[in-house]
């Protein structure tokens, strides 16, 4: 079981050692997937919500912070596939065409769905529920109806 462990713990290092690395090859200085701040431009045209994009190896990564910084949750999209990441409270609760979020809830939507991100491919929805959580819905989005979205 330790053996198991010390893999996960250095396979685990060596990712972040590549992201951080491959994320300045690849795009302008955005880092900080997972943090509050990340040191990239807010995408967000909700002022009640935060979002921040990365780019790695040709995948675009979604993440949504509450108002307040706290990390809610995070996609990687490329070609119309999601795929959700595990960081952020609400990480269970990420739905994508191609997953329903992980933990499936009885709280209730508390108001409509709001556009947390939007460019020409991807949308980014969150929905309050009522047990103070929120359902964080990703999806691919018709170029043609997304046309006025940011990238």
């Amino acid at each position: 079981m330790f053996k198991n462990l010390s893999r996960r713990v250095a396979l685990a290092g060596v990712m972040a050692i590549a992201l951080s690395t491959s994320a300045l090859a690849d795009s302008p200085p955005a880092m900080g997937l997972g943090q509050s701040w990340p040191n990239t431009v807010d995408v967000s045209p909700n002022p009640g919500w935060h979002a921040y994009v990365f780019m790695l190896g040709g995948v675009k990564y979604v993440q949504i912070n509450d108002i307040n910084g706290n990390v809610l949750g995070a996609v990687g999209t490329v070609n119309g596939q999601f795929i959700t990441l595990p960081i952020g409270r609400f990480s269970q609760l990420v739905a994508t065409p191609q997953e329903p979020a992980a933990s499936p809830t009885t709280a209730t939507p508390v108001a409509s769905p709001s556009t947390v991100y939007q460019d020409t491919t991807t949308t980014v929805t969150a929905t309050p529920l009522s047990n103070g959580t929120v359902l964080l819905n990703a999806m691919a989005c018709d170029p043609i109806e997304c046309n006025n979205g940011r990238q």
